[in-house]
């Protein structure tokens, strides 16, 4: 008799359902829990690892996109050798990078998954049951009224998500399923409505401009656009005036910077300009090679002794992902982070759904990076992680069917 599909030691199939509906669990997790998160990843890996092969491993780890994720943490395991701190210290440092390994094995899973779009909709649906507690239960007068982590985080999330939605809002409009238009919108517009109103994360407000004008380029014809523009400046107007909480957030970076020059306090704006100038310095002292994995801490704390004012704020991070990389694993380390950035840019070169996730993960982790460590926090890495992959492999997929079929006479 013949043995049946998947009998053997390891049922592959099994397995890689498993693995794919442990994925959605991450997805679904992460605007919610560090520690379920945390724990979904472990068992997500253990079930992924029977299904993998030598070969497809190989392939992705020989790629831009699946070999300079690994290149970077190699580089953090390596820069443990010479960093002048204990080895605790550097066993914490390394844990920032030790989340990029997922990224080729996502690549790897999704070519083969049929359940891409599973794990988008599974975060979707996440955050859209947060964004009802945070409407519904919580009390919206509170500053900054989030349920779980913070408001940063929040609205984060749910920028990915309006972007996300306003590429299938746009397809449905095409399609005249109005419906599910109808649908799209008014999660869109509560979405704004909570980052406007109730938690502003004010890294969200630079995104939130430069992602729109990316998905004009991206998807919209001319007259597209200008709808576009006309709404988001009536969207705007009325976030603007309509909204004390906003305005504070946005006038505060000013009046915080103008308070900082004038009497050295002790605020964010004033903090971060400290933080950067001391970065640069750091990494002027060990160019080429940094100081190595987990110096950070040591570094910053050293700087703030006999300081006064904002000099002397703590901090264990730059807030900003390149000079993070820079200060452990200099100019060479800088250099592969944005050698993976621009790899995974190139990754996301078409114009379908998954290509378009990939693309709006990657820029704003880009564009977030330039005011946070995001690629090393736990949710906006991971984030990162989980998205680049799923995307990536699927898009890796999708090229694959198309290439017969370009192929054909």
């Amino acid at each position: 008799m013949t043995a049946p599909a998947g009998a053997g030691l390891i049922d592959r199939a099994f397995f890689a359902r498993a693995a794919d509906w442990l994925a959605v669990a991450v997805a679904v997790s992460l605007p919610w829990s560090t520690s379920a998160t945390s724990i979904l990843v472990v068992v997500w890996l253990l079930a992924l690892l029977p299904t993998l092969r030598l070969a497809e491993l190989a392939r992705e780890l020989t790629s831009a996109a699946g070999g300079l994720p690994v290149l970077l943490l190699l580089l953090g395991v390596i820069g443990m050798l010479w960093a002048d701190v204990a080895w605790i210290e550097r066993w914490h440092g390394i844990d920032s990078f030790l989340k990029l390994l997922a990224i080729p094995l996502l690549l790897v899973q999704f070519r083969r998954s049929q359940r891409a779009n599973c794990v988008f909709s599974g975060y979707v649906a996440s955050c859209v049951v947060l964004l009802a507690i945070s409407t519904f239960i919580q009390d919206p007068t509170k500053v900054d009224a989030v349920l779980v982590k913070n408001a940063a985080t929040q609205s984060g999330e749910f920028v990915i998500c309006i972007f996300g939605l306003l590429f299938l809002a746009v397809e449905c409009f095409t399609r005249r399923q109005w419906l599910w238009l109808i649908g799209f919108i008014v999660v869109m517009l509560a979405m704004l409505m909570n980052i406007f109103f109730v938690a502003t994360g004010r890294t969200a407000l630079v995104l939130i401009p430069v992602l729109l004008a990316l998905f004009a380029v991206k998807k919209l014809s001319r007259n597209g656009i200008l709808i576009l523009s006309a709404c988001t400046l009536a969207l705007g107007a009325v976030a603007w005036t309509s909204s004390p909480y906003l305005r504070g957030r946005v006038v505060q970076i000013w009046t915080d910077f103008r308070s900082y020059e004038a009497t050295d306090e002790r605020n964010s704006s004033g903090e971060r300009i400290v933080f950067w100038a001391k970065s640069v310095s750091f990494i002027r002292e060990a160019p080429i090679i940094g100081h190595g994995t987990g110096s950070m801490p040591a570094l910053f704390a050293k700087s703030a002794v006999g300081q006064g004012g904002a000099a002397a704020a703590p901090t264990s991070n730059p807030h900003n992902q390149t000079f993070a990389v820079a200060i452990q694993l200099g100019l060479i380390g800088a250099g592969v982070l944005w050698a993976m950035w621009i790899a995974h840019l190139l990754l996301f070169r078409g114009s379908g759904l998954v290509e378009w996730v990939g693309l709006l993960i990657v820029v704003q982790n880009i564009v977030g990076s330039l005011f946070n460590s995001h690629l090393f926090d736990f949710n906006q890495g991971w984030v990162y992680v989980l998205g680049v992959g799923v995307a990536g492999g699927a898009a890796l997929k999708n090229r694959a069917l198309q290439k017969p079929v370009a192929a054909a006479p």
